[in-house]
């Protein structure tokens, strides 16, 4: 059936998100002394079987490497492969133990001890030990000149906000390595969000071996995109549950297996394959010919049809915004505050939520969803206003305004599930206003995502499906540094709006934190560096005979709970 219950666990520093009963609260404050039972070492578990289990992806990874990626699709892949120090409770949104046992913070908040798990090797053999912890970390920090692109590394760019030698300030100082089992990471600037960021799936934890052995920094620019070593494209090696075995680009295939040696219990599977299908419906028919076990983002339209015949069809949380985001850099008219005030006011979203996203979807009133610490309940829808709009453009003299909309093709993502009928609804808004469109269509991992961080793009849509909950996470990722994509640096409220998330983020009292936030969100409402759209309740689809799949409000499942049943 379909599973629609959602139960919201609040801690003293997250908010968990859980979909199953079984997901337990955690204490939220400096010392995380949970431990799992995860450490048995291969223990193949009573579902292990020598089925393969094949998942449908909407679109190719960027690579394999996944510090040096930002998009759903690259991470769906790189985290059954990589384990990080930390892990999110399956099926919620809580940091837990993962290749650390434990942490604990000084009291000043800026040295954090993490006691790592004893007994796991990566995939080539290479053991797991805090000198192997602190060579990620170094790795992460001392990035060539192309690596410190956040186009390159995003997520790095975002959370750490800088790198060695690039003469900026980064929250990281330091790693060392005081024994086997202990790593003492150190910290600049006191952060809500550290270490919980460290569970993200970009901070997979690399075989220090293997990131030398192929040259795993020695990424390059060609062109407007990038080309990535040997280690990104052929030789991923963690220490997850499956192994990295192959990329069959040309049929859009990429093979894992199961690690037999996995220091947890064994992936339910023998076998993991990755089928890149990009058109949805494609999808669907393959999942109703059996020729894969499942697929993500159903369209909702199909949800009831897709249950009638067997399938299991799971619903998380909107636990995401969808926004369409404004880039002045390309385009100088969009510093003036009328302009982008009436691009939002000629969007009709009410419509746009009803026709074209699933049940459940809500109209955005800020950059961030409402299970979210430091949401502003005092906001209001912004007004869909066409006369307002007309108005406001004739007042800034741009009566005869022309934009480039930029959408991706080759995807769907868990807050747009179809970016072309979204691109359509908005594009007919802005047409009845009188404003031209020029529309501009990129594959997602071929030219959309890398122009749009590349500033190419005046207008475009991007979403995000949050990585933990954290108003830092959905905010401050947009906007803490003012080099992002939105180009806020160009705006005379640009850094101050960045001072402001900085202050917030780096607040201990949790209750002042959240009031900073939600004045934040308001702030956001009335600067418009971006337009927030919706947020939707995205599904996942598998088999009738595929059991085990918890899912992830994250979008973050675990493929190693999986069987398969005759």
């Amino acid at each position: 059936m379909i599973n629609r219950k959602v139960a919201a666990i609040a801690g003293a520093t997250v908010l968990a998100l859980v979909l199953t009963s079984c997901a337990s609260d955690r204490d939220g404050d400096d010392t995380n002394t949970g431990t799992d039972d995860g450490s048995g070492g291969g223990d193949t578990g009573g579902g292990a079987s020598d089925a393969t289990f094949v998942f449908g992806a909407a679109g190719a990874p960027a690579s394999f490497d996944p510090f040096y990626a930002s998009d759903g699709e690259t991470f769906r892949i790189t985290r059954q492969i990589y384990d990080n120090l930390i892990e999110y409770e399956e099926g919620g949104a809580a940091p837990g133990p993962g290749l650390a046992e434990s942490w604990e913070s000084s009291e000043d908040g800026l040295t954090w001890t993490f006691a790592l798990r004893e007994g796991v090797t990566f995939h080539d053999g290479t053991e797991f030990n805090a000198e192997a912890v602190c060579a990620n970390f170094e790795r992460w920090f001392n990035q060539n000149e192309v690596g410190q692109n956040a186009a390159v590394s995003y997520y790095w760019a975002a959370d750490f906000g800088g790198f060695a030698g690039d003469g900026t300030d980064s929250l990281y100082d330091s790693c060392e390595a005081t024994d086997d089992l202990t790593a003492v990471v150190t910290v600049t600037r006191v952060t809500s969000k550290f270490p919980t960021i460290l569970g993200q799936a970009a901070y997979g934890i690399a075989s220090p071996a293997a990131l030398e052995e192929f040259n795993a920094n020695d990424v390059a620019a060609e062109g407007e995109g990038f080309v990535f070593p040997a280690f990104a494209t052929e030789n991923p090696t963690g220490s997850g549950a499956f192994i990295f075995d192959s990329y069959d680009e040309a049929n859009g295939t990429i093979t894992l297996v199961r690690n037999e040696d996995y220091w947890g219990e064994s992936a339910g599977v023998a076998e993991l394959v990755f089928r890149i299908i990009p058109d949805e419906n494609t999808r669907r028919q393959e999942l109703e010919a059996g020729t894969i076990q499942g697929y993500d983002l159903p369209n909702p339209v199909d949800w009831a049809a897709l249950e009638e015949a067997g399938n299991n069809v799971q619903v998380r949380p909107a636990f995401n915004i969808l926004y369409l985001g404004l880039n002045p850099t390309t385009m100088p008219a969009l510093t003036d505050d009328r302009v982008r005030q009436a691009l939002y006011h000629a969007i009709n979203r009410e419509q746009l939520v009803a026709s074209q996203l699933p049940e459940g979807a809500e109209v955005a009133t800020q950059m961030m969803p409402s299970a979210v610490a430091g949401y502003n309940t005092e906001l209001t829808a912004f007004e869909y206003s066409p006369e307002l709009a007309q108005q406001l453009l004739a007042d800034a003299g741009m009566s005869d305004l022309a934009i480039d909309l930029w959408y991706p093709t080759e995807v769907t993502r868990p807050y747009m599930p179809d970016p072309q009928r979204i691109y359509d609804s908005i594009r007919a808004d802005w047409e009845a206003v009188g404003i031209t469109v020029n529309p501009v269509a990129k594959p997602w991992n071929g030219g959309y995502l890398d122009g749009v961080q590349q500033d190419q793009a005046p207008a475009f849509f991007l979403g995000w499906t949050g990585d933990y909950d954290s108003a830092a996470n959905f905010i401050g990722t947009f906007f803490e540094s003012p080099e992002n994509n939105f180009a806020t640096h160009e705006y005379t409220w640009g850094q101050q709006l960045s001072d402001g998330l900085r202050a917030a983020d780096s607040e201990p009292d949790e209750a002042t934190r959240e009031g900073l936030y939600e004045q934040l969100n308001a702030d956001l409402m009335e600067y418009l560096p971006a337009l927030a759209i919706s947020h939707s309740p995205p599904a996942i689809v598998v088999a009738g005979n595929v059991e085990g799949l918890v899912p992830s409000p994250l979008t973050a499942e675990n493929f190693a709970t999986i069987t398969i049943t005759e």
